[in-house]
């Protein structure tokens, strides 16, 4: 498989290639029109230089759509979903698409900790600033479009180094009073998904709204799950310029946890369960209020108003998994479980103002805006549970840790895009920062009292470049400072297995881009970009060694890393490039990153020897990540083949190789093969069709210390799905 990986990736590239320069013309379509059916090409397209009160000009940005032929939509596929945008890296922590697991250049993966996640311009991170994991579920059925700004979006979104992602939730259909679309899927391991909407316009009046249900048995045995979604948008036009919408996002559901395991384990049968007590269940409900002004064509005002409350809950009998949950001779029951509680309660205004204006004779265009973010989270952890099991919360004794944590946030930014001839922009950012975090409670089994409280302030800049070519291609470039301040669990830590450094210290850098994107006619579609990301004083884990020669885990700030490297995407039509009249296309694209993840400062003290951890790889970063697929496109059908390749990485700073305890080592490398299938019939109704893992690779995507681990988490090897649906 790796020859056929060295010999296929080079000739993807050339093929793309030399197909480009088949055929050139300045038009580009979004759509095949066949037989009254039209076929959405979702390869992504970069955002343009403004839309709304957004500035995206000399960014690195992609732009989206989601089809059922292209990706499996039924189980949230994210390696599918995010195919054509090179350099996403995905923890695979179940085939259920229960959480969204994405980070890139380095960062974490873990609920996509490090990427400002967003819905209809709004965050669904559970706290931007003191735990930012992304609890929030959104059924990609739902979804009508993906906006990605990389690096750069730490003016106008937020400070992380990840990014941001916007979902963009589909509305009704506004030439109709009422509209509905279903669709039913079942699978393998008694998967059953459920998605229903409605939409339409009455008046002044539109509405969209979803209710989504999945449920399954899970690969692994003891690893069920019942997951819903709901969403609701009633939105306003009360005249030609202005608008109101008030929207409501729920999710929940109920995950019971197999458990990791240790490498003899996963060598021995991957598919077995460590566990069979452990459960997981976040609640998250988000209202929003969304009002948009246009005071003429050149000046737009909107203000994004919302509130997120939930909480996460979890019941687990948590050791490392070469410890078997067994019943307890002395007890003559299993041992009691460890019960772990959040209540999240946030409330966040976003204001924004965009204006284009004349300098000189050309357009010239500037935002600006503010935001107010307040978030209170209770945080209730290691209370003695039950010794039953199933899913119960109760307790036989008080949380060891029960705090209380405030975040207090206000941020300001501006940025200009100025249109220095009508080829060459120039767009200058700023934001400031102004961010309060207290902790007040008892840990250490409610003996020790906690009173901590921090502020910062401070700006970040940042600036992007833009060339225009005739034929419609961009050379881009910006560079933008990034910032990210250490989080609630590096000054408790939920987990038994880690050690928390007392001297913990916010991470500072910047993320730079430099590429060229564009399009050869209808057939040949890139964006080639190099990238550098200086991560200061990052925060991770080490694998320390005490005087027993025990291993321990230890939460500091490890050093500097710098994650460097190339970014490729290109498509191109294999029979379009040669008759642009035919009824079919056969579309082939290559998404690659090479990412050179190493940290340039940092130590480790082992046994009273200092050991340098320059030159080790960044945790879960692996050098290539290769996603490659071919798409069918013929009036009523659409089908793709995607190839996928991750390269190894390790779990820690001191790129552990072995850990008997599985929490700790190399991640290998891995191939997988998915196929999605669509056919649509009889004007409105479609039948699907999915196979993720074809070859039933074995394989898994991350090592982990705390939830829902500790240890190996094996992905899941072959499964499949159909579906059946129909829109009116």
């Amino acid at each position: 498989m790796n020859t056929l990986y060295k010999i296929s990736l080079p000739a993807l590239l050339m093929l793309c290639a030399g197909a480009a320069h088949a055929q050139k013309n300045k038009s580009v379509k979004d759509t095949l029109q066949l037989d009254s059916v039209i076929i959405r090409e979702s390869r992504p397209k970069f955002l343009p230089n403004v839309s709304g009160t957004n500035i995206f000009a000399g960014k690195k940005t992609f732009d989206i759509f989601l089809d059922a032929g292209k990706a499996n939509l039924a189980d949230n596929n994210a390696r599918m979903a995010f195919a054509k945008v090179p350099g996403v890296n995905v923890w695979e922590m179940d085939g259920a698409g229960l959480q969204l697991n994405i980070g890139t250049r380095g960062t974490d993966t873990h609920r996509s900790i490090e990427t400002n996640i967003r819905q209809n311009g709004y965050n669904t991170n559970s706290d931007m600033a003191g735990y930012p994991e992304n609890h929030y579920n959104v059924p990609f059925q739902a979804v009508s479009e993906i906006q990605i700004v990389r690096g750069s979006a730490a003016l106008q979104f937020g400070s992380q180094f990840g990014g941001m992602l916007n979902f963009k939730i589909k509305e009704g259909d506004s030439t109709k009073v009422f509209g509905f679309e279903s669709e039913q899927s079942a699978g393998s391991n008694r998967f059953f998904n459920s998605y229903n909407a409605i939409g339409g316009k009455v008046g002044k009046i539109s509405y969209y709204a979803f209710y989504s249900a999945r449920t399954g048995d899970g690969w692994r045995p003891d690893a069920a799950f019942n997951s819903r979604a709901y969403y609701a948008n009633i939105k306003y036009q009360f005249n030609d310029k202005g608008s109101i919408a008030f929207q409501f996002s729920r999710s929940d559901y109920r995950q019971q946890i197999a458990g990791g395991l240790t490498d003899a384990q996963f060598d021995a049968n991957n598919r077995q369960s460590t566990r069979t007590r452990n459960f997981f269940n976040p609640e998250i409900n988000i209202p929003a209020l969304l009002f948009n002004y246009q005071f003429d064509k050149n000046t737009k005002f909107e203000v994004t108003s919302h509130l997120l409350s939930g909480q996460r809950n979890s019941v687990q009998f948590i050791n490392t998994a070469n410890i078997p949950d067994t019943v307890n001779a002395s007890l003559k029951t299993f041992n009691p479980r460890q019960v772990d509680r959040d209540y999240y309660r946030g409330f966040t205004t976003e204001a924004r103002l965009a204006h284009t204006y004349k300098l000189g004779d050309l357009n010239s265009s500037f935002t600006a805006g503010v935001r107010y973010f307040e978030q209170t989270t209770k945080r209730k952890q290691k209370g003695v549970g039950t010794v039953g099991s199933d899913f119960d919360l109760s307790l036989v004794k008080d949380y060891g840790i029960d705090l209380n944590l405030h975040t207090l946030n206000y941020a300001a930014f501006a940025e200009n895009m100025f249109q220095v001839t009508r080829e060459f922009t120039v767009t200058p950012g700023v934001r400031f920062e102004d961010i309060h975090t207290k902790t007040s409670g008892v840990i250490v089994n409610r003996t020790v009292p906690v009173s901590y409280k921090n502020d910062r302030n401070f700006p970040l800049f940042g600036t992007g470049l833009q060339y225009q070519f005739k034929d419609g291609n961009q050379l881009y470039g910006n560079i933008s400072q990034a910032y990210r301040p250490f989080l609630y669990a590096a000054v408790t830590p939920a987990d038994q297995l880690t050690i928390v450094d007392p001297n913990m210290k916010d991470s500072k850098g910047y993320s730079a881009d430099l590429g060229y994107r564009g399009h050869f006619s209808t057939v040949f579609s890139f964006d080639v970009s190099t990238f550098y990301v200086f991560y200061g004083k990052r925060a991770g884990t080490l694998t320390q060694t005490d005087a027993n020669n025990v291993n321990h885990l230890y939460l500091t700030n490890i050093g500097d890393g710098v994650a460097k490297g190339v970014e490729a995407y290109t498509e191109v039509s294999l029979i379009r490039s040669f008759d642009k009249t035919a009824g079919s296309d056969l579309r082939l694209f290559n998404s690659l990153s090479y990412t050179h993840g190493r940290y340039t400062t940092g130590a480790i003290n082992q046994n009273g020897k200092n050991i340098s951890l320059v030159g080790n790889r960044l945790e879960g970063t692996p050098d290539w990540i290769d996603r490659a697929g071919l798409t069918f496109l013929s009036g009523h059908v659409s089908s793709t083949l995607q190839y996928s390749y991750v390269g190894k990485s390790f779990s820690d700073a001191n790129n552990t190789l072995v850990n008997p305890t599985g929490a700790t080592g190399v991640v290998p490398a891995y191939h997988l093969f998915d196929w999605a299938f669509n056919y649509g019939f009889l004007k409105n109704y479609h039948f699907t069709a999915n196979v993720n893992n074809i070859f039933n690779a074995k394989y898994f995507t991350r090592r982990i210390n705390m939830y829902p681990g500790p240890g190996i988490l094996p992905a899941d090897g072959r499964t499949f799905n159909v579906g059946f649906g129909v829109r009116i």
